[in-house]
């Protein structure tokens, strides 16, 4: 088992930024996958951007350019910065750790929302 903590959400102004952090543990995998998916109200989960251990990353296209995933392997921790947000980034995301196997493990969110 992969246990996932979020933090840093909150209330940010449009054109603002934001940085989320995710902490894994548990039993973990050498090689693995970590990243960030949102889910707006009435809207099905949406990539936000994922990193593999060996630093291969992946964005949805919604936040290319504005959004960038980073993390530190040595203590199991992803990062999400997140500039120049809009109204449509508010939703509740979610850290992901996907194993080799592979089997994906879920994170209980953290709340964006973006409004003036």
């Amino acid at each position: 088992q992969v246990q996932l903590v979020e933090s840093g959400g909150g209330l940010v102004q449009p054109g603002g930024s934001l940085r989320l952090s995710c902490a894994a543990s548990g039993s973990m995998f050498r090689i693995n996958t970590m990243g960030w998916y949102r889910q707006a109200p009435g809207k099905q989960r949406e990539l936000v951007a994922t990193m593999h251990s060996g630093g291969n990353t992946n964005y949805g296209d919604s936040v290319k350019d504005r959004f960038i995933i980073s993390r530190d392997n040595a203590e199991n921790m992803v990062y999400l910065q997140m500039n120049s947000l809009k109204p449509e980034d508010t939703a509740i995301y979610y850290c992901s750790y996907r194993t080799p196997v592979p089997v994906t493990y879920w994170g209980q969110g953290t709340r964006v929302t973006v409004s003036a």
